[in-house]
């Protein structure tokens, strides 16, 4: 299981992180990824997948005091915003 923690424009900043198996974080990081646009994630597998997976993973969330690292970031409505500093979709990419 890696966990993911979900980035979205929402104003209760909670960041909730929950725990996908290696194939669900496969299929949302492709190629060594570790940052994501749901955007493009629904644009490489649709709609149908989309849903499929997320409600998987949204079914396991996970407490940020258990988490023991975090595999992956999904931004969610903030690919304008936040794609300009992830040209590689990896967290090494930002040198801010």
């Amino acid at each position: 299981m890696k966990n993911i923690q979900i980035i979205e424009p929402s104003t209760n900043c909670k960041y909730e992180i929950y725990a996908a198996t290696d194939d669900e974080f496969d299929l949302i990081f492709p190629n060594g990824a570790d940052i994501e646009f749901i955007e493009d994630f629904l644009k490489r597998v649709g709609n149908r997948k989309l849903i499929e997976i997320t409600k998987n993973i949204w079914a396991r969330p996970i407490e940020k005091q258990a988490v023991q690292g975090i595999h992956g970031t999904l931004f969610y409505q903030m690919r304008k915003l936040k794609r300009g500093y992830y040209p590689n979709k990896r967290f090494s990419d930002d040198n801010n």
